[in-house]
């Protein structure tokens, strides 16, 4: 302990850290105070005070037409998940008491191992045919962002379940003469309630940010809230930063439910 608390204390740490804090920080404050200002053209700080940013934005059917499109696809890609990861997730544990740890290794990496990019190219080929031309539509975008964000779901879960000692309880729930769906509906799904509910919002934050797979996907009737802000900072800058700051506090506010959720259950 005192070894950890030396190194936390290392003027070089410290450094680092702080480095790494104005750089996270500075480009949200910039955006914060920019969408309150009245002018900015190339100068460090915008001129002015103003809200009419935040009008026009609600004003603005196209943002309110692609804020509900990022919703839709959101809630449906959780609802996609819910029904596929809490299954996949349990079968990848007791793959892995059994030795076969490789399918769980390969969920796990899968958001860093294949390219969010790879993806969209990947459907733009395959759903742009005559057999299948379904490019643009809502029920493929909706589908791409269930595939691309089911292995945080399922790591989510699957990271539960070897914290529970799950094994002795499906023990005594069989030698009680139940059956294997019975141990999943009693056991499994009300210990990974708290988890379920975290990785829900955690799937619904990623989705609702996503830009390289939207963008690629999308048809101009589709689009969703991130493909129409880079078409804003065409335009005003304010606008664009308000509307970026809508999508930060959304990002943000999932992300704090998700940690606070996880902190309950631990």
């Amino acid at each position: 302990m005192p070894v950890a608390q030396d190194i936390r204390r290392h003027p070089l740490i410290r450094g680092i850290s702080l480095v790494y804090g104005l750089y996270l920080l500075l480009p949200i404050a910039l955006l914060m105070i920019g969408s309150f200002g009245g002018n900015w053209t190339n100068t460090l700080l915008p001129t002015g005070i103003t809200g009419q940013w935040y009008v026009d934005l609600w004003l603005d059917t196209s943002f309110r037409k692609a804020f509900v499109s990022s919703l839709v696809v959101a809630m449906s890609a959780c609802a996609i998940n819910t029904v596929l990861a809490l299954p996949l997730a349990y079968a990848l544990y007791h793959g892995a008491r059994r030795g076969s740890s490789i399918a769980a290794r390969i969920v796990s990496a899968t958001p860093v191992a294949v390219p969010t990019i790879t993806l969209a190219f990947g459907y733009m080929i395959v759903f742009n045919t005559d057999l299948a031309p379904w490019l643009g539509s809502m029920p493929l975008l909706i589908a791409a962002h269930a595939i691309l964000t089911l292995p945080y779901l399922t790591n989510t879960l699957l990271t539960d379940l070897r914290h529970q000692d799950l094994g002795r309880l499906e023990q005594a729930a069989a030698t009680l003469g139940a059956s294997g769906w019975q141990q999943f509906t009693g056991i499994v799904l009300p210990g990974l309630r708290q988890s379920l509910i975290s990785g829900l919002v955690m799937v619904a934050a990623i989705s609702v940010g996503e830009f390289g797979l939207s963008n690629l996907l999308t048809s101009f009737q589709n689009r969703t809230y991130p493909v129409v802000l880079l078409q804003a900072f065409y335009g005003a800058t304010g606008f664009a930063c308000a509307a970026t700051v809508i999508l930060l506090v959304l990002a943000s506010a999932s992300a704090l439910l998700s940690s606070s959720l996880v902190k309950r259950r631990a």
